[in-house]
């Protein structure tokens, strides 16, 4: 089988939104400076990896360059290196279907060739219109369900049928809280490679709080296709919570096993710029990422949990193994202090007060 294999890197992108949430949520002031920025990406435009996520498109109200988050289309695209190789893609990421189509312009050459998608799932068919729209207007549209598991058999095929209409350049599967193991891998793979398009990709983007995303991204490589497929990694595993597989590990892998021709040096210098930020413990497993992977619920119940109202893991564990299932998805404060109330934690918020 001579199925292709790309290498995502999305280091910035996923990292920037890391330092977006850690600020959000007062652990961390850290940002990317500008010279980080662009020396990360000079590095990175040297290393062959096949495609380079710069970072996010979001409307904000104030400047967030320092996570990576831009304005718009064309900001984003002016850091893409000058002299980048003819064979590197380089893509940008749009948290959603919020940006008036009508405000992005067509895909000229100077503009980042891919965008993703983060497939908003309380609005699934306006996030899978908002693609079709980005891919008429001639980008190669990357369709991101996040935790793609909460999905239904129905909504999978909305998702297969949407991607074969406009032609998408793939459709991914997420693990965003971390707990799919390679069963998952497996039957979801199998699923989009017999819907899908011969030409579309299939996409994989792993986590690592249960530290299985480099294994399961094996299993995915294993299966026997001719379909291509692109596998996402961040440098030291960089971005929220857990994080995610780690390019050094990926790239190296793929350079003795599938004979790639990544960039090692320039990989580890990237490495060496995050190595202050990744001192700083701002992700990375532990246990409190663990439990709510192993409790298939979001992970940020547990860090407000164990950081802010400073719950024993066994606590933790209780809770989220007993949380009703509509909230299970769905962090928000007000839910974390539902979930306080509900199972005894309510003299917490009154210490809090």
């Amino acid at each position: 089988m001579n199925k292709q294999i790309q290498l995502l890197d999305c280091t910035l992108r996923d990292g920037g939104l890391g330092l977006e949430d850690a600020w959000k949520n007062q652990i961390s002031t850290a940002k990317f400076d500008a010279e980080i920025l662009d020396n990360i990406i000079g590095e990175l435009s040297k290393s062959n990896i096949d495609i380079v996520e710069l970072g996010s498109v979001e409307i904000t109200a104030d400047d967030r360059r320092g996570f990576a988050i831009y304005q718009d289309i064309e900001s984003i695209s002016r850091k893409i290196p000058v002299n980048k190789a003819a064979n590197q893609m380089y893509a940008a990421l749009y948290r959603g279907p919020d940006t008036p189509l009508a405000e992005i312009p067509d895909w000229t050459p100077d503009l980042c060739e891919a965008v993703r998608v983060i497939i908003r799932y309380s609005e699934l068919q306006k996030s899978l219109d908002f693609c079709a729209g980005l891919a008429s207007k001639g980008y190669k549209v990357f369709v991101q369900p996040m935790l793609t598991m909460r999905y239904t058999e129905a909504e999978i095929d909305l998702l297969i049928d949407a991607a074969d209409a406009m032609n998408a350049y793939a459709l991914y599967f997420v693990d965003s809280y971390g707990y799919m193991q390679a069963q998952n891998i497996v039957d979801f793979f199998k699923r989009y490679d017999a819907g899908l398009k011969a030409q579309i990709r299939i996409g994989f983007h792993a986590h690592n709080n249960m530290n299985l995303a480099f294994a399961n991204v094996i299993a995915l490589l294993q299966q026997q296709t001719e379909r291509n497929i692109i596998v996402d990694s961040c440098c030291l595993g960089m971005g929220q919570g857990a994080g995610n597989l780690q390019t050094e590990i990926i790239a190296d892998y793929l350079n003795s096993e599938y004979g790639k021709n990544y960039s090692y040096p320039a990989i580890l210098q990237v490495c060496s710029m995050l190595e202050s930020l990744y001192a700083q413990n701002l992700w990375g497993y532990s246990v409190t990422t663990l439990l709510p992977a192993l409790r298939k619920s979001a992970y940020k119940y547990s860090i407000v949990l164990h950081n802010k109202y400073g719950l024993a893991y066994s606590d933790i564990n209780r809770i989220l193994a007993n949380i009703p299932e509509e909230l299970r998805h769905r962090y928000t404060p007000e839910n974390t202090e539902k979930l306080l109330q509900q199972f005894g934690y309510g003299d917490l918020l009154k210490t809090e007060a």
